[in-house]
């Protein structure tokens, strides 16, 4: 396959799709992204981006300067056609694949045959076939025989995704063997990683179970948190201590979990196989519960106060993103206000501006708060001390404040 001859549309220009259209315009493939929304459209063609991510800024002037990224609201004829859309739930934690169904659509008119269609979103088993495969199919393609199709999960870390979009393996599942092959040939193209070759719903349930699995550790770590303040004992000692055994990893707990990752695809599995997912689904309710513990903890501490004044920091779902997705912080600080608690003020120093709150630096925060609720373990918070919050009421759920 030669890239300088591969066309590439890629449906959805958010925090994976703009990274990975941009890095294979930069790698020499004739990329058209395509969204929704015209202000992302007309953002990405300046050469700009509307996404914060550590140097994707410089990757996507340069992919666009280059001639080998342009973005546009309809698709384009491509050789490879790159599934990267939202796979929110709905009530009742039931996966929303409606994005996924649109954007099969759209693409269907343009499917030639020898194309290759892929679904990296986040999915729930069975997607890749009974959603993108099927539509294809109805829509009149030969899949698995003139068209190929597989699910390839992204496996990236906000904050690090241009490094990792190149340096993780990657997980390769076809409808069929030679879909899977077609697709393991063409991410050979640009990642250093290894492509590891299965089927789609084997690739679709390890996304899920890669996420599950952290979901269950951190849940474990909230329930211990739980428990120490029952005993008053220190949970940040105690972990240190406990990770001491050489068999031992336990991870630390905060004040939920946040993501558009390991907050939601847990809830996939549980959809799909709820009598079998017990532990999983336990681990979800645990995280869901502890925003409405750190209120109830702010609850007591603002009742010792006429007025109380509550300094919130933080509001990204983790440490030095600008990301607000299923934020547990964001929720909280939502919460605390809307139950008039006290008056809030808010620090986020990842953000210029946000709709809801007027966000101010944290040394102002702290000075004028009763209360300093630290939510998200951003670089700028680790250099407070203690004693410097002494007169303060401090409530620390990410244990950084010594």
């Amino acid at each position: 396959m030669q890239p300088s001859v591969t066309k590439v549309c890629v449906i959805g220009l958010g925090y994976i799709g703009l990274p990975t259209a941009s890095l294979l315009g930069t790698k020499g493939f004739k990329v058209f992204g395509v969204d929704t929304s015209e202000h992302v459209v007309n953002t990405i063609n300046q050469g700009k981006i509307h996404i914060v991510e550590p140097d994707l800024d410089i990757l996507v002037k340069s992919a666009v300067q280059s001639g080998n990224l342009k973005a546009g609201l309809q698709p384009q004829e491509a050789d490879i056609f790159i599934l990267a859309v939202p796979t929110p739930f709905k009530d009742e934690h039931i996966p929303d694949l409606s994005y996924v169904e649109a954007a099969t659509r759209v693409i269907a008119p343009f499917v030639k045959p020898g194309n290759i269609v892929i679904l990296e979103s986040t999915s729930p088993v069975g997607t890749t076939d009974d959603i993108v495969a099927k539509i294809l199919s109805e829509e009149g393609h030969d899949v698995g025989r003139d068209v190929y199709v597989a699910h390839c999960p992204e496996r990236v870390l906000p904050g690090r995704i241009l490094t990792e979009l190149v340096e993780n393996d990657r997980i390769v599942g076809g409808i069929n063997e030679i879909s899977t092959e077609k697709v393991v040939e063409f991410y050979r193209a640009f990642v250093r990683g290894e492509i590891l070759a299965t089927d789609a719903k084997t690739a679709e349930l390890s996304k899920l179970s890669e996420n599950s699995f952290r979901d269950v550790n951190i849940a474990f770590a909230n329930e211990l948190s739980l428990i120490c303040d029952q005993e008053n004992i220190n949970v940040w000692e105690l972990i240190k201590l406990a990770n001491r055994h050489p068999r031992v990893n336990i991870l630390q707990p905060g004040p939920g979990v946040g993501g558009h990752c390991i907050a939601v695809d847990p809830w996939f599995i549980v959809a799909r196989s709820p009598d079998q997912a017990r532990l999983i689904k336990t681990a979800r309710e645990v995280n869901d519960a502890k925003p409405h513990w750190v209120i109830d903890k702010v609850k007591v501490s603002a009742d010792k106060f006429k007025n109380p004044v509550i300094g919130c920091l933080g509001l990204a779902f983790k440490a030095d993103v600008d990301d607000l997705r299923e934020s547990p912080a964001l929720d909280i600080v939502k919460e605390i206000r809307k139950q008039d608690i006290g008056e809030v003020l808010v620090a986020e120093p990842n953000l210029t501006e946000h709709k809801d709150f007027t966000l101010l630096p944290y040394q102002e925060v702290i000075k004028r708060s009763d209360i300093v609720l630290l939510l998200v373990d951003h670089k700028p918070f680790k250099s407070l001390k203690a004693a410097d919050l002494k007169e303060k009421i401090l409530i620390d759920t990410r244990g950084v404040i010594q």
